[in-house]
């Protein structure tokens, strides 16, 4: 992107994965909010605009925000719908300038994250190549590792073919190499760890720092299965928001908890203060 405000810069996160129901959304917004109560400026894309689950949730948040007496930080939002056009050059050239627009408007912020789809288009794939930092969430199993890879066993012997999903980040890192562009980093978080270390727990961790070399990404431990997630959607919030009063929630250890996994998220990315990404 060209811009005569290229002196100043914001990092680019992406949350990205083709597959649905990997809490993308969550990861996106507990991520916003972190960052904001560290005291950077967050703009934020919604490119699954047609679903919208970023944007309900802050529409929630905002809600929640004209209601409440207590200070509810807000990003400075846009949705980007995908171009209409039978065309498919013009309906890419549509979707460029639609993305590019949106971004020009969040410009002046210390951060931009989108939020994609769990679906592969054009849009979702332009919004990747602009990743300084791309987050993938992951649920713990090997039916969502298929996103990253087909596991086969061939006599005896483990063959691993990178996805869809990994040669289109391989090739939005090849298009950065040749612009001369810092390489993304890439992590992936595994959500939905399961607190008994069963053996497909320990046979999914080698797997992945097996492709954690092939594929060049950093492994991170993500969000377990709580139901707190669920409960604060409707009011917009996340873990970070909750006071002692935990804004209307009745706190317990299980949400202590699923705080502090947030907080080792956030500083495993490299996002927080006293961590600056590099």
């Amino acid at each position: 992107m060209t811009d005569n405000k290229e002196l100043h810069r914001p990092r680019i996160v992406v949350i990205g994965n083709e597959k649905g129901g990997s809490g993308k959304s969550t990861t996106t917004m507990h991520l916003v909010v972190s960052l904001m109560k560290d005291g950077f400026t967050v703009g934020t894309i919604d490119l699954d605009a047609r679903q919208g689950t970023l944007s309900r949730y802050l529409e929630n948040r905002t809600r929640f925000a004209e209601k409440s007496k207590d200070v509810v930080l807000l990003p400075k939002h846009r949705r980007v719908f995908r171009s209409e056009a039978a065309n498919k050059a013009t309906s890419e050239e549509e979707d460029k300038d639609n993305l590019e627009l949106a971004m020009h408007e969040l410009w002046d912020r210390d951060f931009i994250i989108f939020d994609t789809p769990g679906s592969d288009n054009y849009l979702s794939r332009l919004g990747h190549s602009y990743a300084d930092i791309l987050i993938t969430p992951l649920n713990d199993s090997f039916l969502d590792m298929d996103m990253l890879a087909k596991v086969e066993i061939e006599e005896k012997e483990l063959k691993l073919t990178p996805s869809t999903y990994s040669q289109m980040v391989w090739e939005q890192r090849q298009q950065r190499a040749m612009q001369r562009k810092r390489p993304i980093d890439w992590i992936v978080m595994r959500n939905r760890l399961s607190h008994i270390d069963a053996k497909n727990k320990r046979d999914m961790g080698v797997l992945l720092e097996h492709l954690s070399k092939r594929l060049q990404f950093r492994l991170s431990p993500g969000f377990g299965e709580r139901v707190i997630f669920r409960e604060l959607f409707p009011k917009g919030l996340t873990l970070l928001d909750l006071g002692s009063d935990g804004a209307g929630v009745s706190m317990s250890m299980s949400h202590v908890a699923a705080r502090q996994e947030v907080r080792t998220l956030v500083k495993a990315i490299g996002l927080t203060k006293d961590e600056p990404a590099i």
